[in-house]
């Protein structure tokens, strides 16, 4: 019986090391693709783009992992939740390597484009959103619901930086309408860290649900929406 246990922790111990090199990874590509969108670097973001398959890799290994111990543990209680949220964790780290991709396609074309002064706004931005999935990993490594919460409930700032973003945005294109392709690219990336914000809060959720056992609900709050809406990419 003591073999059957420290086999199941040790492989317990395996998918939490490839959540954490997953979260390693995705921070590396939102902070390479800032980067590249800063230094105005085309061949940076490439790479971030190149790179981002090794994540979706991961995110399939993790979920075979995960399905095949449940099937041969048939885990209690707390391990399953740990299982289960390790899943979707991995899931949500797929997602913002994705976004993160996403943010260096958009910065492709910024770095030949004619330099437009909300850029400065989306890297500050960018430097928060990058903080906030840095706490939410460490929450998760340290199992620290006190600091998962408080990441849940300070992504309303997020939600406020990009309303600002989006109407000081609008403004330029207004005003010059040479400025319209710079700035949809702009609005794009704005909104892509947006939405890494919002599945940082969910891997806070995760910590959450982990520990306790219990729901975070579905209250958090949130920042008025700017008017409007773009497509999901």
């Amino acid at each position: 019986m003591v073999h059957i246990v420290s086999a199941f922790d040790e492989e317990l111990v395996q998918i939490q090391a490839r959540i954490s090199e997953m979260g390693g990874l995705s921070e590396e590509l939102l902070a390479r693709a800032l980067e590249s969108m800063q230094s105005r670097d085309a061949a940076l973001a490439r790479s971030v783009i190149e790179r981002d398959k090794i994540l979706d890799a991961m995110e399939i290994a993790v979920e075979e992992s995960v399905v095949k111990l449940i099937a041969q543990r048939q885990p209690v209680a707390s391990d399953l939740r740990v299982l289960i949220a390790a899943m979707k964790i991995a899931s949500t780290l797929e997602r913002i390597g994705d976004l993160a991709k996403n943010v260096a396609k958009r910065a492709i074309p910024l770095s030949s484009a004619r330099p437009i002064k909300p850029t400065a706004s989306i890297v500050r931005m960018g430097r928060q959103t990058l903080a906030q999935l840095s706490d939410v990993l460490n929450a998760h490594a340290a199992r620290d619901v006190d600091l998962a919460i408080q990441i849940w409930n300070q992504d309303v700032e997020l939600d406020e930086m990009y309303n600002a973003i989006f109407r000081e945005v609008v403004t330029y294109m207004v005003e010059d309408s040479r400025l319209i392709g710079a700035g949809a690219q702009l609005m794009f990336i704005a909104k892509n860290l947006e939405r890494i914000g919002d599945h940082s809060t969910h891997i806070a959720e995760m910590v959450y649900y982990i520990t306790t056992g219990k729901s975070l609900g579905d209250d958090r709050p949130k920042g008025e929406p700017a008017g409007i809406e773009f497509v999901r990419e």
